[in-house]
């Protein structure tokens, strides 16, 4: 116990001795990668008009370039598997292979024919210190529709701990009707409104 504790001081000393909440003004320019172990994609909707049923995806990147002199002017790109997607269904149900049908089938995701779901940013906009819009192009299933989603700007580091490197994080959310790309499976009883909620992190390139 005493180690235990020794060991967790000299991490907690280690994170001190950064500077934190580090103005994103002050972060240098350039291309930030992302911090993929930082990171999570979930989706949200409505199940039977039982619950919010939550999923969410694995395999993802993305790659924001940032111009800290002024955030609007910044751009990202991101993409993400549709195969990757689990559910806690599939490890009640592991016959089922509910992940491989959501993922692959061609009433759902189809990403045997449709490998990529993309996003790239074309408008960004401030709305307080630390909050904003980001709207850009939602390709899912070969159809490309206009997204936007709120974000918050959590922090940054000049050095984040551990990395060494200059970083910072933001959450996003947004909500899109699953219909405007053709994708329309048991629509009520699964919902037409998906919640898409992103959690990340990104480190200097």
């Amino acid at each position: 116990m005493k180690k235990l504790l020794l060991t967790l001081g000299a991490g907690m000393m280690a994170v001190s001795a950064y500077a934190s909440n580090t103005p994103v003004t002050d972060l240098p320019a350039g291309d930030y990668v992302l911090d993929k172990g930082h990171t999570s994609i979930t989706f949200k909707v409505k199940h039977m008009g039982l619950s919010n049923y939550t999923a969410r995806f694995t395999d993802f990147d993305a790659t924001l370039t940032l111009d800290p002199a002024d955030i609007t002017k910044s751009a990202l790109v991101a993409s993400v598997n549709p195969l990757s997607v689990e559910t806690d269904h599939a490890l009640i149900d592991p016959e089922h292979k509910f992940n491989e049908k959501i993922g692959g089938g061609a009433e759902w995701l189809n990403g045997s024919k449709f490998p990529t779901i993309t996003f790239k940013a074309t408008n960004l906009q401030k709305t307080s210190d630390n909050t904003g819009t980001m709207s850009g192009d939602f390709t899912m299933l070969g159809i490309t529709k206009p997204v936007t989603f709120d974000v918050t700007f959590n922090g940054a580091y000049m050095k984040k701990p551990f990395a060494d490197v200059p970083a910072l994080g933001f959450s996003a959310e947004g909500i899109i009707q699953r219909s405007d790309w053709g994708f329309s499976t048991y629509v009520p009883n699964i919902g037409d409104d998906v919640a898409i909620i992103i959690e990340t992190e990104f480190h200097k390139k």
